[in-house]
């Protein structure tokens, strides 16, 4: 998926002045994921507490996540996009040394996303934290 590091990422998110190009940075990163193929859009990989319907779908080798991951809400799919940046083709040690909230923080996205937004973020960071538990 992305390319970026999540440290590029909240390096971006610093260049925008204000909050409306923030979040069209954040529907940009969404964009940029391929869409997940409707056969992976079921119940089974849809996260549980998200408004917003996502889907998650692991794959572990080695102590080594990867994931395809795809939400139906354009600024979802840009927290994807984070998570993407964050989680994605890392080993289990370096998910557990990622501070996620830190980085949540550090963009702003602690003040300026809706509490359902903060939910649902949060819990895909946990479903992916139970995975390489």
């Amino acid at each position: 998926m992305s390319s970026q590091t999540l440290d590029e990422l909240i390096e971006n998110f610093g260049l925008f002045s204000d909050w409306e190009e923030r979040y069209r940075y954040l529907i940009d990163l969404g964009r940029s994921l391929p869409n997940l193929e409707d056969v992976y859009k079921v119940d089974e990989h849809l996260v549980r507490g998200c408004t917003s319907r996502v889907w998650l779908i692991p794959e572990v080798n080695n102590d080594v996540l990867s994931f395809k991951a795809d939400s139906d809400a354009h600024i979802v799919r840009g927290l994807v996009a984070i998570l993407d940046a964050a989680y994605n083709n890392k080993t289990f040690d370096e998910i557990r040394n990622t501070d996620i909230e830190e980085a949540f923080k550090s963009i702003g996205l602690d003040t300026h996303l809706s509490a359902n937004r903060r939910s649902g973020f949060f819990a895909m960071v946990e479903r992916i934290k139970t995975i390489t538990a």
